[in-house]
């Protein structure tokens, strides 16, 4: 069943920071990653993993909700990483997964989000 942002955003205004809105997110647990491309051509991937996983969760959530990186997803994920964003404003290449949000929206570029199913059962 696809994830809700509207629910989410109704509730953004009480939240004050990332950990508060990352909480309200779907789990990840299931996912190896999340894989992105324009057309047929992989541009990243971001992992499972330490580090990476409140990125994966809101990209995951976009990918439930729009199924693509466009003008108006991007702007739900600049919303969902709220203060990284002015720090990743304040620090170009600090936050790559938010730069990718802006760059989408500054070269009108439209990316399809593949989330990658864990094999084995295994489970972080």
């Amino acid at each position: 069943m696809p994830y809700k942002l509207h629910s989410v955003f109704v509730r953004l205004e009480n939240m004050k920071s990332f950990a508060e809105i990352l909480n309200t997110l779907p789990q990840v647990s299931h996912l190896e990653a999340l894989e992105l491309y324009r057309g047929e051509t992989l541009v990243d991937t971001i992992p499972n993993q330490p580090g990476k996983s409140g990125s994966l969760r809101v990209y995951y959530a976009l990918s439930q909700d729009f199924g693509q990186l466009d003008a108006e997803s991007t702007q739900a994920g600049l919303e969902l990483f709220a203060e990284h964003v002015t720090d990743a404003d304040a620090h170009p290449g600090k936050h790559p997964n938010i730069d990718r949000l802006r760059s989408v929206i500054t070269h009108n570029e439209c990316l399809q989000l593949r989330p990658i199913e864990r094999t084995g059962g295994e489970d972080k």
